[in-house]
């Protein structure tokens, strides 16, 4: 019988894990789909075509016109999601429209209609974040989120860090049209297929059900949720600000060739995929209230080396203070995540994620139309000014994860069982166990 039960708890953990990587793989998915206009307005064939050739505000504004919608839909469709979809279904659904949205965009008559699109498409991304925390606390025991959310988060990074070299090794190849179609053929062929082979409904769901509306105002009752609100604004503004103007930045302030260019953005990315996994393993080693340490020490490696590319003569230094700020960037990832499955009420964490992951990106979208205008003004310091506008996003991130930190802490979860007892359903008002 012990063997037996061994054998089921092994197999159990391996599909979560199987679950994890496949979210890993989405995640990547969608993140290509995020950072192709940053290739493509560096192609004059894209920009005259669609008429925004050198026009800075209008090219920033393709990143956050997709930020938007994101922001709107994981803040306000997300409860939907929670409440009626659950995980799997709202993959499914979620990948569908990516596909059609990024299939007709190289369609679009003109800048005004694909900036819509870009909009639909943001939307319908918004509510991934969530579906991944909730598929992490769902599937695994409090105390053993910090991994889980780590490795999940990485398809943020492997996203950026391929998405670049593939947009445009296909811009290159087929044309910018032919990068659409190629993002389009990754949604349907790569993401559907994995998502309905290892992403199965919840062992471990909680015995609370609320309609839609229920759950997201029980979300904004989030204990600390302007702090990790906050927190989560900064991170993505930096993330955001710096993915939509690297390759600019490289090809056009440092003179980088196209090649080197390719390879340079693709390693901050690379980088911040370790120090993501260490910042999921410190998580899953400290007491619950020490988690913003991480964001301590993230938010000031980053700020610092954010500072130093604005001010580094040599455009190799530059080129390594940017890798090596992605690293300190890429330790907080886990973090937030995990401070809104501790503090969120219970049955609410997708919502709640929603709701910070929603306001953080309307606000963070800003960022890189605010970064184009900075560049367009600053002249021959362009670049410098936008990349100090990076450098307070972390200033901001060490504010609210000091205040975190000088607060009370989570209260404990009673939510989940330790982390080697298996999972148990707890049963509905009027079902039997």
């Amino acid at each position: 019988m012990t063997a037996l039960r061994e054998g089921g708890q092994r197999t159990g953990s391996l599909a979560r894990w199987l679950g994890v990587l496949t979210l890993l793989v989405v995640v990547a998915i969608s993140y290509i789909d995020r950072v192709n206009v940053s290739v493509l307005i560096t192609d004059s064939d894209f920009t005259q075509h669609f008429g925004i050739e050198g026009n800075r505000a209008v090219q920033g504004a393709l990143m956050t016109l997709f930020l938007v919608g994101y922001g709107i839909a994981a803040m306000l469709i997300t409860p939907w999601y929670e409440a009626v979809f659950g995980v799997r279904r709202g993959l499914i659904v979620s990948l569908l429209c990516w596909a059609l949205f990024t299939l007709v965009s190289p369609y679009a008559g003109g800048a005004v209609l694909l900036l819509t699109l870009r909009f639909l498409l943001g939307a319908s991304e918004g509510p991934l974040f969530s579906l991944k925390t909730m598929y992490v606390k769902d599937q695994f025991a409090e105390g053993t989120w910090g991994k889980p959310n780590a490795v999940s988060s990485m398809g943020v990074s492997i996203g950026t860090a391929v998405g670049i070299p593939v947009i445009t090794f296909a811009v290159v190849q087929f044309g910018w049209h032919g990068s659409f179609l190629l993002l389009a053929a990754l949604n349907l062929v790569v993401g559907l297929p994995l998502v309905a082979a290892f992403i199965r409904v919840s062992r471990r769901r909680t015995g609370v059900r609320q309609p839609a509306v229920q759950r997201f105002t029980a979300a904004l009752r989030t204990p600390k949720l302007g702090w990790i609100l906050l927190i989560e604004v900064a991170t993505l503004g930096y993330l955001w600000g710096s993915t939509s103007w690297l390759p600019s930045y490289l090809l056009q302030a440092r003179h980088f060739s196209l090649a080197q260019m390719s390879a340079l953005s693709a390693l901050p990315f690379v980088v911040s995929l370790a120090s993501g996994f260490l910042g999921g393993y410190v998580i899953d080693r400290v007491s619950p209230r020490r988690v913003p340490i991480v964001l301590v020490i993230g938010s000031v490696g980053t700020a610092l080396c954010a500072t130093t590319v604005m001010f580094a003569e040599s455009r190799w230094l530059a080129a390594a203070m940017l890798i090596l700020a992605n690293g300190f960037w890429g330790l907080q990832g886990p973090a937030i995540p995990t401070l809104v499955q501790q503090y969120a009420p219970p049955g609410t964490v997708g919502s709640a994620y929603g709701v910070i992951n929603g306001i953080g990106n309307l606000v963070s979208a800003l960022l890189p139309m605010l970064m184009g205008v900075a560049i367009a003004l600053g002249g021959n310091q362009g670049f410098a000014a936008g990349y100090g506008l990076l450098a307070a996003t972390q200033v901001l991130t060490l504010l609210g994860a000091v205040a975190l930190l000088r607060g009370r802490g989570p209260h404990t979860s009673a939510e989940h069982p330790p982390a080697d007892q298996p999972a148990v359903l707890k049963p509905q008002p009027g079902q039997t166990a």
